[in-house]
């Protein structure tokens, strides 16, 4: 046993007081018994298991539904470490704050004790991490999102390179609330909320914002990124990652049905959220998906909007603040089809179709091993990652940014990266077309000062001569009418394509103040349901559009002060002096 491991695991047990600490081995048998117990004490329900074979329900408190932002703490040294973007709190004062509030957290509970790998097991990208908590909610999700157990001992090893993560439901007040990242000792500490992406420590919290400080610190990746290898007719199969706010697209593309009119094309899933990428003996960035599972939104997930992601959950998953049919099937806003009836909300009370409240938490999720589904990659848990080949950032943009755009280099991708923005929607927020800067898709994520996070990505085009090109895309332009001018779903496939083509030194290219845009025959348009006009329009760089959007970059570059790289600041000036010409 590793004696590191097991005294931080005495000091949590010391504060907590459970009744009983339990090591997650992992065994079929272990899951049986938890899922059992779960099931009697009313943590979750079964669901129809003619439908949904093996399959559970959860119903989290009405005050614990989504990642808290505001009670998310970055625990550096200084608060310039920590940066604009992120809430700060001193090492000091989070230990005199947060940890009080473990005190006998888990009396009259079991305390669990989750070993679990980020990545394939043994590839030389994964990292190790151990999450003590008292909810066997977490344990049955790490279960899918992660490899669990003995395996994840193996791999650790007498070694103390781990993520320390101790997470309690405590009383789940808002008021007692709170996670904090600590990433000089790769510490986390979550306590008051069993929701998801508070809860389950090896997702954002490890593999995003641990995982960012450990990649800056080691000269790696780690980034808010699907993966996916894009197959042509030849049967060549590309690989890139993509980074996308919430809202545009990100799950659609990372399981994207190519249209009829490209037969011969196909999409292979490697990872939906999260990419962590290592240059290759060979020169070459290459990506591991860390995760092990989908934890994926239900509302607005159909056999029309994303038919693999709904597959993926029909056997083996969890499914968290959906509605519930009398029969036991899960249903939520936008599945595809009417109520069949009465239901059970979110809250556990009974629904009926046209009643003013939401049935399913705008918020609820599905959680579904990988494995299951239908498009992923048979090299999905490949050891060394696939080769990236090329990087798209994206955001929802009524007017300014084209359909999709080539940086210039290396250097200009990664400015392209950090000015990245999105603009909001009524759904989200009830103001729209607000624009908000999400470098990256990062904004939320990244475990430390953000000026020196771009540094970093800079640094890391100095490693080798084989980077992967960088695009920016933008599916929904509107015209005049408000109407979105692009088809989006699997027409997305075709202007992917022609990214792809520019990697291979082909596709038709013009040059302009922010990159290389497709010409429109270049875009494979055969069978595409978009007027020449409309295309002339999804294509285009209106130097009035972009004047407002150089001085909101402008505006969000100064909060960073002397964090700001040179190099940033230096693309900006040049993208003025582009458009002044």
């Amino acid at each position: 046993m590793n004696r590191d491991l097991e005294k931080w695991v005495e000091e949590c047990a010391a504060q907590a007081r459970p009744d009983r600490v339990v090591w997650i081995d992992g065994s079929e048998a272990e899951q049986s018994a938890l899922i059992e117990e779960a099931v009697a004490e009313g943590v979750f329900a079964r669901m129809n298991e003619q439908t949904h074979p093996n399959c559970f329900y959860h119903r989290s408190n009405p005050t614990d539904v989504a990642r808290t932002e505001h009670l998310t703490f970055i625990c550096a040294p200084t608060k310039d470490d920590t940066g604009p973007t992120n809430n700060w709190m001193s090492p000091e004062d989070a230990k005199a704050k947060i940890w009080p509030l473990y005190k006998d957290a888990m009396r009259g509970r079991n305390m669990y004790v989750i070993p679990y790998v980020m990545g394939p097991l043994g590839s030389p990208i994964s990292k190790v991490g151990v999450e003590i908590t008292d909810s066997r909610y977490v344990v049955a999700n790490m279960r899918i999102m992660t490899r669990i157990g003995t395996a994840a001992l193996e791999q650790l090893g007498e070694s103390t390179d781990y993520c320390k993560g101790f997470h309690s439901l405590g009383d789940l007040s808002p008021d007692r609330r709170f996670i904090a990242h600590f990433p000089e000792t790769r510490t986390i500490w979550s306590i008051g909320s069993g929701y998801g992406g508070n809860a389950l420590l090896g997702k954002k919290c490890y593999a995003l914002r641990i995982a960012s400080v450990m990649a800056r610190d080691q000269g790696w990746l780690a980034e808010h990124m699907l993966i996916v290898g894009i197959e042509n007719p030849k049967g060549e199969v590309t690989y890139i990652a993509a980074a996308f706010p919430s809202a545009c697209g990100k799950t659609n593309l990372a399981m994207l049905i190519p249209p009829d009119s490209m037969p011969g094309y196909k999409v292979w899933t490697v990872g939906d959220d999260i990419a962590w990428m290592k240059f290759g003996p060979d020169g070459r960035l290459y990506a591991i998906n860390p995760e092990n599972g989908f934890f994926g939104v239900a509302p607005g997930t159909s056999m029309k909007t994303n038919r693999n992601a709904l597959l993926s959950t029909q056997k083996n998953s969890i499914f968290t603040n959906v509605a519930l049919t009398d029969d036991g099937q899960p249903w939520w806003e936008g599945i595809g089809y009417d109520a069949p009836g009465p239901l059970t909300d979110w809250k556990g009370n009974r629904w009926e179709s046209g009643s003013a409240e939401k049935a399913a938490h705008p918020n609820s999720r599905f959680t579904a091993p990988a494995r299951q589904c239908p498009s992923i990659s048979k090299e999905w848990e490949t050891p060394n990652g696939v080769p990236i080949s090329a990087i798209f950032f994206g955001g929802r943009r009524a007017r300014t940014a084209p359909l999709i755009y080539e940086s210039f280099d290396w250097k200009h991708g990664v400015f392209v990266g950090a000015s990245m923005a999105s603009e909001t929607t009524a759904a989200a927020t009830g103001a729209v077309g607000v624009v908000r800067r999400d470098p990256m898709a990062m904004l939320p994520f990244c475990g430390y000062n953000m000026g020196d996070y771009w540094a970093h990505w800079l640094r890391m085009g100095e490693k080798s001569d084989k980077v992967p090109k960088i695009f920016h895309v933008n599916w929904f332009r509107t015209g005049a009418d408000g109407k979105f001018l692009w088809p989006g779903f699997g027409e997305n496939l075709r202007p992917i394509v022609w990214a792809l083509e520019r990697t291979q030194g082909k596709g038709a290219a013009v040059e302009t103040p922010i990159g290389f845009v497709p010409t429109p025959e270049a875009l494979h348009t055969e069978s595409l349901d978009v007027s020449p006009a409309a295309l002339e329009e999804l294509l285009s760089v209106d130097p009035e559009d972009w004047q407002a959007e150089l001085a909101g970059q402008a505006e969000f570059f100064a909060t960073f002060g002397d964090r700001l790289p040179p190099e940033i600041q230096r693309q900006h000036d040049n993208l003025k002096k582009r458009f002044a010409h």
